[in-house]
């Protein structure tokens, strides 16, 4: 059974999912389509049409703009940002205050088990690699592949994350572990690929 505070404001046109909770100050706009037991923050903004899959939580007061997709299982920090303009302005060169048929939305795309730290911002058109890890405060600017851990501004690649989100450990040249699980991973190149069923 699902959840929605009181206080929240939610479109009637938004598609809530099953177990998913909606909390204080909230809000989620028209065609919002959220998948089943995902979580959404005090103060939080989900921008029309957004797209999340099930089991997702956006944390208190992350500002998700519209067109922005979300896979299953992904985690939005506090305060996080993800745009959706790439020249942004008010108004038009003469001076008209801007409207939708002015500018171009562009998304930021989440992969599946992707988690993004507080007040990470996401510069529109990206995509995060899925089970990649965005930490706290960094400034996404380009493309992250999947199980990259990325930190700084703007953000780099300082090593690979396992499912679990920890720091994998290189056992060679091209093979990783993750401590905590024991899964293991094989890269190559600048990708890194899970060995074995990924269930």
């Amino acid at each position: 059974m699902k959840h929605i505070s009181d206080t929240a404001d939610v479109s009637p046109s938004a598609r809530i999912g099953a177990g998913s909770r909606i909390w204080h100050l909230a809000q989620v706009r028209e065609n919002v389509s959220m998948g089943r037991n995902c979580i959404i923050g005090r103060g939080a903004y989900v921008g029309p049409g957004v797209r999340i899959g099930d089991n997702s939580k956006i944390q208190n007061y992350a500002l998700v703009y519209e067109p922005a997709v979300l896979g299953e299982g992904v985690f939005i920090g506090p305060g996080v940002i993800l745009t959706n303009d790439t020249y942004p302005r008010s108004i038009t060169p003469g001076g008209r205050l801007k409207s939708a048929e002015d500018w171009v939305q562009v998304g930021v795309v989440i992969g599946k088990g992707a988690a993004l730290g507080a007040r990470s911002v996401c510069i529109a058109p990206v995509t995060i690699g899925e089970w990649s890890s965005i930490a706290a405060g960094a400034v996404v600017t380009k493309d992250v592949p999947p199980y990259a851990l990325m930190v700084g501004v703007p953000a780099r690649q300082v090593g690979w994350v396992g499912r679990a989100g920890v720091p994998l450990n290189a056992t060679s040249a091209v093979d990783w572990v993750c401590p905590q699980t024991g899964e293991r991973y094989e890269q190559t190149g600048a990708a890194l690929a899970l060995l074995g069923n990924e269930d």
